[in-house]
C-alpha cells in the first residue's frame, strides 16, 4: 500500500514537472503579487513625516502667522514648499487650477490679514478673561469686530479620503500649535510681563502600548507583515486551478479509469494528489517568507518577521493548504471540461479572496458583507495569520481557525468522493 501511494505521489510530481510553464506561475505570480503591492502600499504604513508631499501655498497673509505656517511647514519635513512659479507668488487661481488638474496634490490659501486679525481676537478674548478677574487691561483703539478666518484647502479630486483626512489633521494640529502661542503671548501683552514661564510642551501624550506574550513585545505594523500572509494565501488557494485542470484532464484522457481499474483504492488516489500539492502549497509559503524577509530590506521595504511564531505560521499555511486542495479537488471532480474549471477556479479564488480580507480589510466592510466574509477560508486562515503574527497570541488561540479549515477540506473531499460515487453508480 505504501509503495502505491508512492507511485501516486511520484505521477503527480511528473505531471507537474511536465508543465513547467504552469509551475513557475505558481511560484513566480505571488511572488510578483507581494512585491508589487507591498511597494506601493509600503507608505501607507508609515506616517505622514516620512514621504514628502509637494505643496502650493498660496500667503496673502504676509504677516507673523503666515511667516510662523510657513517655517513650521519647512521644518516638518513632511513638504516640499511651492510659493512661485516663474519667478512670481502663486495666485489663488493658479495654485486651484493646478490642484485641480493633477498638477500637484495640495493646495492651501492663507487669507488676508490673518495676522491682525487673530491677534485681535485672542486679545479681546484674553482682555475678557482678565475682566472677569477684575483686573485691568490694555484696550485696543478703533478696533472693529473680528470674523473667523478661513484658511482654504485645495486636494487634488483623485486624492483618496484617508489622505485628505491625515493632511487637514496635520494642518489642525500645526495651526493650533501657532495659536496656542499667541495667547501666551497676548497674556504676557496684557500683564505686562517680559517673558512668562509657561510650559508650552503638551502636557498629554499619547503612548502605544503593543502586545506583548512571553516578555516579547509584537512587532509594528507595516505593509510588510499585513501583505506577506495575505498574498501567500492567494498562491497558496491558486493551486485549485492546476488542480482541478489535472483531474479534469485524468478524466477526459481515460488516465483516471485506467487507475480505477487497478487494485488501487481510490482514496489512496485522493491522498497522493493531496500530499504532492500539499508540498507545492508549503514550498510556495517558505519562498514568499523568506523573500519578504530577506529580499525586502534590500528594496528598501520593511523586513517580514516572523519572531518566535514561525511553526504557528507553518501550521496555518499548511491547513490553508488542505483547504485549498480540498477545493481544487471538488471542482476538478465536477467539471467536465478544462474551460469549466479553469475559469470556475479563478472566479472562486478571487471572490474568497475579496471578501476574505486579502484586499481590502473585513473591518472596513459594510456590515452585512462582513458577516458574509465568515465564510471564506481564506479569511479564516487570514485572522490566524494576524492573530499569531501582529497579535502575538499563544498557538492554542488559532486551533479553532485550523479546526474550520481542516472541516473545510474533509467537507470539500467528502462531496468529491460522493459525487465521483454516485455518478459512477448511476
Amino acid at each position: 500500500m505504501f509503495y502505491k501511494f508512492l507511485q501516486t505521489i511520484r505521477k503527480e510530481l511528473l505531471l507537474l514537472r511536465r508543465d513547467v510553464g504552469g509551475l513557475l506561475i505558481l511560484f513566480l505570480m505571488p511572488l510578483a503579487l507581494i512585491i508589487t503591492i507591498t511597494l506601493i502600499q509600503s507608505a501607507t504604513f508609515e506616517s505622514i513625516s516620512g514621504s514628502r508631499i509637494s505643496l502650493v501655498l498660496v500667503d496673502n497673509d504676509r504677516g507673523e502667522i503666515a511667516d510662523s505656517v510657513i517655517q513650521n511647514i519647512r521644518r516638518s519635513k513632511a513638504f516640499d514648499l511651492v510659493m512661485e512659479l516663474n519667478g512670481r507668488p502663486v495666485t489663488k487661481k493658479q495654485a486651484k487650477d493646478l490642484v485641480f488638474s493633477g498638477t500637484y496634490q495640495l493646495a492651501i490659501v492663507i487669507p488676508e490679514h490673518l495676522s491682525d486679525d487673530l491677534n485681535q481676537k485672542i486679545d479681546e478674548n484674553v482682555r475678557s478673561v482678565l475682566s472677569g478677574f477684575g483686573m485691568e487691561t490694555k484696550a485696543q483703539e478703533n478696533a472693529s469686530p473680528v470674523k473667523n478666518k478661513i484658511v482654504s484647502i485645495y486636494f487634488d479630486p483623485v486624492s483618496q479620503v484617508s489622505f485628505r483626512n491625515t493632511i487637514k489633521a496635520e494642518i489642525d494640529k500645526l495651526i493650533t500649535a501657532i495659536e496656542r502661542d499667541k495667547v501666551y503671548s497676548s497674556f504676557q501683552k496684557q500683564l505686562d510681563i517680559e517673558e512668562i514661564s509657561f510650559e508650552k510642551e503638551n502636557f498629554i501624550r499619547f503612548n502605544e502600548i503593543l502586545p506583548q506574550q512571553d516578555g516579547q513585545t509584537t512587532v509594528l505594523p507595516n505593509a510588510s507583515q499585513h501583505n506577506v500572509p495575505a498574498w501567500s494565501l492567494f498562491g497558496i488557494f491558486f493551486i485549485i486551478i492546476p488542480l482541478s485542470i489535472n483531474i479534469v484532464k485524468e478524466k477526459n484522457q481515460g488516465t483516471f479509469l485506467r487507475l480505477r481499474t487497478n487494485p488501487t483504492p481510490y482514496w489512496l488516489i485522493i491522498l497522493g494528489k493531496t500530499f504532492t500539492y500539499l508540498l507545492v502549497t508549503l514550498t510556495q509559503f517558505y519562498l514568499m517568507v523568506i523573500v519578504g524577509k530577506h529580499l525586502f530590506p534590500l528594496i528598501g521595504l520593511p523586513s517580514f518577521e516572523t519572531g518566535a511564531n514561525f511553526f504557528s505560521l507553518s501550521v496555518i499555511a499548511l491547513f490553508a493548504g488542505l483547504a485549498a486542495i480540498g477545493l481544487g479537488i471538488l471542482i476538478g471532480t465536477i467539471a467536465k471540461t478544462q474551460e469549466q474549471s479553469a475559469p470556475l477556479g479563478a472566479t472562486l479564488v478571487v471572490l474568497l479572496a475579496a471578501i476574505g480580507g486579502v484586499w481590502v480589510p473585513v473591518f472596513v466592510m459594510p456590515p452585512f458583507m462582513q458577516v458574509i466574509s465568515n465564510i471564506s477560508p481564506m479569511n479564516w486562515a487570514l485572522d490566524a495569520f494576524y492573530d499569531v503574527i501582529l497579535r502575538n497570541v499563544p498557538f492554542k488561540s488559532i486551533i479553532g481557525a485550523i479546526l474550520l479549515l481542516l472541516l473545510f477540506a474533509l467537507v470539500t473531499i467528502s462531496a468529491a468522493v460522493i459525487y465521483d460515487k454516485k455518478k459512477r453508480s448511476v
